[in-house]
């Protein structure tokens, strides 16, 4: 692919690999680096011939986000937190509740092991197939649904414990 070409497409999915780095992330700030990380990896190195490149795009993302993660849990004695600065919210109630609403499934997310954050942000927020998934990720199809269902009943679980656990 061409350095022209190249460009054109990662420019075209760059909003989907931010809204994935975002599931990744829960933090604005964060998914912008790891997105700015994502496309310097992709335009500085060569890209297999055979792969498609929003498939593979994904994967970069998913892998940087691994490292990025392990180092964090290394130096986690010497990470402080630093409040996000979000723009204000639009008043009225249905706005507070939605931003109540984002924060709940954003911290049921976070609740998530990894394998099943990213399958949950692949397959709800990007909308991919499972198919598609399991070859983004390399893993086997059977894998993304029993991690997916896993994601599911975690969340329904978090996002209203007073349910009946037989229902989920």
């Amino acid at each position: 692919m061409k350095q022209e070409q190249l460009k054109q497409e990662l420019t075209r999915i760059a909003p989907m690999l931010r809204r994935f780095a975002y599931s990744l992330t829960g933090s604005a700030a964060d998914a912008d680096d790891l997105l700015q990380n994502t496309l310097e990896r992709l335009l500085s190195r060569e890209i297999p011939e055979e792969v498609e490149l929003a498939k593979w795009a994904f994967r970069v993302c998913r892998n940087l986000w691994i490292d990025e993660y392990r180092a964090r849990k290394v130096r986690q004695k010497n990470v402080y937190s630093l409040d996000d600065t979000e723009e204000p919210a639009v008043d009225g109630e249905q706005a507070i509740h939605d931003q109540i609403t984002l924060a709940q499934v954003d911290a049921a997310m976070n609740q998530l092991p990894d394998e099943q954050r990213s399958i949950m942000a692949l397959v709800a927020v990007q909308g991919m197939s499972y198919k598609e998934v399991a070859e983004t990720l390399g893993i086997p199809t059977g894998t993304v649904m029993s991690r997916l269902a896993r994601a599911r009943v975690a969340l329904a679980r978090f996002l209203n414990p007073a349910a009946d656990p037989a229902r989920i």
